[in-house]
């Protein structure tokens, strides 16, 4: 195994450049790299590389399970990390991820909004959420599909510990990045959708959307949050 010392400039190396990459992105489509927040995956890794991520000014990470996110929050307390969960989330992992993540992207069923509301509810919490979306309806990828999208905003909108911000999804695998521009821009433009119908309680301002092979197109058709995990650790694991 590497060394701390022998990691940290590799991580930092592959942190540059994905910044380098935002802010291109960013500019290409007249926006501030301030604009996009990174969300750093750190699923594969263990707690030292999240650490030197934090250290080098990463504050929002990304897990896949409740478990897992849990156990690397402990060995990292004392941070102010935000945690995010964005996979697919169990409704028995309910209670765990109110009191854990700072924002969760991956609310796909009226069932599981109603399980984050009891949960957040008996906490008194304010759990920020986004609706996941089957954008390519992938049989192999969670989220909902389009034509249940707008009657689960509703319901998540309906719940009083619950904070709908916006949407996530993500694009199925392609050759080239720019094959993945048609399903981020249905995003962007079902999220305007469900703001011009004046049903919400609160205008959706966020868009997760976009991968290490695809996070610079998904800039471009507006994502505010990136999960990016393989481009930060490139030659470590």
């Amino acid at each position: 195994m590497l060394s701390v010392e022998d990691v940290r400039p590799l991580v930092e190396a592959n942190l540059t450049a994905v910044r380098r990459r935002i802010a291109d992105a960013a500019a290409r489509s007249g926006r501030l790299p301030e604009a996009v927040t990174l969300v750093a995956v750190t699923k594969a890794v263990d707690s030292r590389l999240s650490r030197i991520l934090y250290e080098l000014g990463v504050a929002d990470m990304g897990e896949n399970r409740v478990q897992e996110a849990l156990a690397k929050a402990a060995q990292l307390s004392g941070t102010s990390i935000r945690w995010h969960m964005v996979g697919h989330l169990q409704t028995n992992k309910a209670r765990a991820a109110v009191r854990l993540f700072s924002l969760i992207h991956s609310v796909d069923s009226i069932h599981l909004a109603q399980a984050l509301e009891e949960r957040a509810g008996q906490d008194s919490l304010t759990t920020p959420v986004l609706i996941e979306v089957n954008v390519a309806a992938e049989a192999s990828k969670s989220g909902v599909p389009l034509d249940a999208e707008s009657e689960l905003a509703s319901a998540v909108n309906s719940c009083p510990h619950l904070e709908l911000r916006g949407l996530m999804a993500m694009a199925p695998v392609v050759r080239r990045a720019e094959d993945a521009r048609p399903y981020f821009r249905q995003l962007r433009e079902l999220r305007d959708q469900l703001n011009g119908s004046g049903r919400l309680n609160r205008p959706l301002t966020e868009l997760s959307m976009g991968m290490t092979q695809d996070f610079e197109v998904a800039i471009e058709e507006g994502a505010t949050f990136v999960r990016v995990g393989s481009a930060l650790f490139r030659g470590i694991v």
